[in-house]
C-alpha cells in the first residue's frame, strides 16, 4: 500500500525521517468467508452467494489468532466474500480487538443496516473499508446488482453517523476510470475519511476481466488527478487520507509529479523523499503482507489464491510464513528479488520493490518477469527502450478537463 498523504505531507511539513519499514509481523488479510451477496467483475476470490464447504470453524479461527498474536502480527483485515455473512463475525472481531490487534473490516457495505450498525460500532473497528466503483449506474453494473450503490452509500452514512472511521475503496478499470472525478467529489460531499484507489490485479475474476484494465496513459492521468487532489487537501489542512494499492510504481510517479508540479519544494527535499520512499520499499507480498483464505490456506497476498503455501489447519501460520523452502517465498524474502526485464534494470527498483508480481506471473508464467502494469516510461526508469513491453491501447482522453469541487 502506498500512503500518498503521508509522503506528500513530508514535502509540505518538516517531519522527522523514520527508519525503513520493518513491522514485527506481516499484516494479515483474512478472507473469513467466501460467500457474498454480490458477484463483482474484479473479485479475486470468485465469491458467490452460496456456502463453501471446509471453511475454518470459530475454534480454528481463534486458535490461529493465538498464533498470529504470538508471531507479533499487528493488523487483521477481516474480509470475504462478504464478512458480514459469517454468523460469528462479531465474536471474531471482538476477540481480535481484545487481543490488541488493529482490526479492519473490508465489506461491500450493502449489509450495513439499522439492524446491525450498533453491533458494528460496539466492536470498535479501527477502520471500515467500503467498496464503491463508480457512481450509481457504473457501480451497479460493476457489482452486478441493481441497487448496490444506494445500499453501500447508506452503509457509509450509518458508519459516519455512529462515529466509525470509514473509507471508500475504488478499483481503477476502463469501466470506472471516467468517474474518478465524481468519486473524489463524493468524498468531499459525504466527508469520508479515507480514499483507497486500487489498481486492477490479475486474480480471480480480475484476471478473467483483465481486458478491462486501464492502460499506461490512462493510469498516469488518473494518478495526476489524485496527486493534485491530495496536495490540495494538504494545503487546505484537511485531514483526509489518500492511499493506493497494487501498483507500487505510484511511489516513483509521485516523486516525478512533485518534481514537475512543486519544483520549489521538491528541490530542497529530493534526497529526503527518495530515502523515505526507499525505506517504504514498495511491494511487500510474502514479507509484510499476507493472506489466509476461507479454507485456511496461506498465500503471499490476496492475489495469489492459486498459490498455496500451507494450511493453518495442519501447520501454524508462523511456521508457514517463515519457510523459505518454497521458491516463490524465497524470492520474495530476498533483499534483492530475482527480477527480470525492465524491472531488473530499473534504477528505482529500491522504491517499488519490483511492483506487483502476480500480473507478471499471469501474463508470462514467470513471477519475476517485468510487471506489465508499470506505467513509467523507459526514460523515467533509466532503461534502454525495448519492444518487449506489453502493447499499450489507445487512450480516449476521458479524464481531460476534469473539474474537482473544493468543498
Amino acid at each position: 500500500m502506498f500512503r500518498m498523504t503521508q509522503f506528500m505531507k513530508s514535502l509540505a511539513e518538516d517531519t522527522p525521517l523514520g527508519p525503513a519499514r520493518k513491522p514485527p509481523g506481516p499484516v494479515v488479510i483474512w478472507n473469513l468467508v467466501r460467500r457474498c451477496n454480490l458477484t463483482c467483475k474484479h473479485c479475486y476470490s470468485i465469491s458467490a452467494d452460496k456456502d463453501f464447504p471446509g471453511e475454518l470453524t470459530t475454534e480454528q479461527v481463534f486458535t490461529t489468532m493465538d498464533d498470529l498474536k504470538q508471531f507479533k502480527v499487528p493488523v487483521l483485515i477481516l474480509s470475504g466474500g462478504e464478512p458480514l455473512l459469517r454468523p460469528d463475525i462479531f465474536d471474531i472481531s471482538h476477540r481480535a480487538k481484545e487481543m490488541g490487534f488493529y482490526v479492519g473490516l473490508s465489506t461491500n457495505g450493502t449489509l450495513i443496516t439499522e439492524d446491525n450498525i450498533k453491533q458494528i460500532a460496539e466492536v470498535g473497528y479501527d477502520y471500515v473499508g467500503i467498496s464503491i466503483d463508480g457512481m450509481e449506474k457504473t457501480h451497479d453494473m460493476f457489482r452486478r446488482r441493481e441497487g448496490a450503490f444506494k445500499e453501500s452509500m447508506h452503509g457509509i452514512d450509518l458508519c459516519k453517523e455512529n462515529g466509525i472511521k470509514v473509507g471508500l475503496r475504488f478499483t481503477l478499470t476502463q469501466d470506472t476510470v471516467h468517474e474518478l472525478p465524481d468519486i473524489l467529489n463524493l468524498m468531499d460531499e459525504r466527508d469520508i475519511d479515507k480514499f483507497y484507489l486500487s489498481h486492477l490485479n490479475y486474480a480471480g475474476r480480475g484476471n478473467k476481466n483483465r481486458k478491462d484494465d486501464v492502460f499506461h496513459k490512462m493510469t498516469r492521468t488518473a494518478m495526476d488527478l489524485l496527486f493534485d487532489v491530495c496536495w490540495d487537501h494538504i494545503q487546505r489542512g484537511n485531514e483526509r487520507e489518500f492511499v493506493t494499492g497494487n501498483n507500487d510504481a505510484d511511489g516513483i510517479y509521485m516523486m516525478l509529479w512533485a518534481k514537475k508540479n512543486i519544483p520549489e519544494i521538491f528541490e530542497g527535499k529530493e534526497s529526503e523523499l527518495i530515502t523515505r520512499l526507499e525505506n517504504w520499499g514498495g511491494n511487500a507480498s510474502g514479507v509484510n503482507i499476507s493472506n489466509i483464505d476461507n479454507l485456511g490456506n496461506v498465500h503471499p497476498d490476496t492475489f495469489w489464491w492459486d498459490y498455496n503455501l500451507g494450511n493453518v489447519k495442519e501447520r501454524k501460520f508462523s511456521e508457514i510464513w517463515q519457510d523459505t523452502s518454497d521458491p516463490l517465498m524465497a524470492g520474495f524474502k530476498q533483499e534483492q528479488r530475482p527480477l527480470k526485464g525492465r524491472c531488473a534494470e530499473c534504477e528505482h527498483k529500491a522504491i517499488c520493490g519490483g511492483n506487483t508480481r502476480v500480473r507478471a506471473y499471469q501474463l508470462t508464467g514467470d513471477p519475476w518477469e517485468e510487471d506489465p502494469a508499470c506505467y513509467l516510461s523507459d526514460e523515467e526508469i533509466g532503461v534502454e527502450s525495448s519492444d518487449r513491453r506489453v502493447e499499450n491501447r489507445p487512450y480516449d482522453g476521458r479524464l481531460k478537463d476534469i473539474k474537482i469541487s473544493r468543498a
